[in-house]
């Protein structure tokens, strides 16, 4: 089964419209979970979209939300989500980054008491579109146990950041191996794990989804990715007063408030000298690389490859997620066969 890009936009909006959610938040959700399927990241797209109702119901999410800014200088900015929409919320914050660094140079806003926002490079990419650079941090439910441990404490803790220029200059990724998401995804679908993923709850390599869910996931590159991680989580847990450590809920575990944080920083070029001519060293730095060698890949050329397909193709959905959007669909009296294609 697939669907295509315009019917999984009004299929998210038309249940969250059933839900009760403003037609604002209808929008950065439904925008935020397309953007995770064209480029890929589908365990963070319509995938993730069954725990956000379940965080609706619990009362996690807040459809009456509205950000408070608690703090703020010239290039700084404190923000309470009031529990909303993660889409929504972050929407704001990186609006207010962008707005920030295009008056002083650089704008750095933090956010507690959000929730899930689905990829970390739909928001980096927002300052793109600005012809800023935009670097997105932030923290999850414990997933990753110090190197030598066996009991996770940090999350998986992602970092985007995006470079304007001709070209599509991107990276978004966990600090794990991989994303919890994905080990979430591999076990709706009955998939083992590749090798060197996750250790169970006794700190043995697994392959079992359900077992490194109650594990732990190795961070990437060994002690650099369990360093990194580490940082980040100071970043968007005390920097931010928001939870870390065992202190943070909520992103795998939607019934629970959450407790996350995050960081949005943007830079504007023009201010360091013309973006004329920042644009075109990154163009010709770019094209040393590939001059390198046929294969050779920019940070960003898979998200824009896979885009291009899934657009032309539509977005796969498996068996199991389709069951769990039928339930939802028919709760609401909503066709869902109409959005679908077989």
């Amino acid at each position: 089964m697939k669907i295509m890009k315009d019917n999984e936009i009004a299929l998210v909006k038309e249940i969250l419209k059933k839900l009760g959610a403003s037609e604002e938040d209808r929008e950065y959700v439904a925008e935020a979970t397309i953007d995770a399927d064209l480029k890929g990241f589908t365990s963070h797209g319509l995938g993730r979209f069954p725990q956000y109702l379940i965080s609706i119901e619990a009362g996690t999410i807040n459809l009456e939300d509205d950000i408070v800014i608690e703090r703020e200088t010239p290039a700084i900015a404190l923000i309470n989500g009031n529990s909303g929409f993660g889409q929504a919320v972050s929407y704001k914050a990186m609006q207010l980054a962008i707005k920030k660094a295009k008056d002083v140079g650089i704008g750095c806003v933090g956010v507690h008491n959000s929730n899930h926002f689905g990829v970390t490079g739909f928001y980096s990419d927002l300052a793109l579109r600005e012809n800023c650079i935009g670097l997105v941090l932030a923290n999850t439910d414990p997933a990753i146990a110090p190197l030598g441990g066996k009991t996770p404490l940090i999350g998986t803790n992602p970092l985007a950041l995006g470079i304007p220029s001709e070209t599509y200059i991107t990276v978004d990724m966990a600090t794990s191996i991989t994303a919890r998401g994905k080990i979430i995804e591999s076990k709706r679908k009955g998939l083992d794990l590749p090798d060197g993923w996750a250790l169970d709850k006794d700190g043995n390599p697994t392959n079992d989804p359900e077992a490194a869910l109650e594990g732990s996931i190795l961070p990437f590159g060994g002690f650099k990715g369990y360093a990194l991680a580490a940082l980040i989580e100071i970043l968007t847990g005390p920097l931010v007063q928001a939870g870390y450590g065992h202190g943070v809920t909520g992103t795998a575990s939607p019934d629970k408030d959450c407790t996350k944080g995050d960081l949005y920083v943007v830079i504007d070029p023009s201010k360091f000298g013309d973006f004329g001519e920042f644009v075109a060293n990154t163009e010709d730095f770019v094209s040393q690389i590939r001059a390198t060698g046929e294969t050779v890949a920019i940070p960003g050329d898979l998200e824009v490859k896979r885009i291009a397909e899934a657009e032309a193709n539509g977005i796969t959905i498996d068996e199991k997620l389709y069951e769990q959007l039928k339930e939802i669909c028919d709760n609401l009296d909503i066709d869902i066969d109409s959005y679908i294609e077989e």
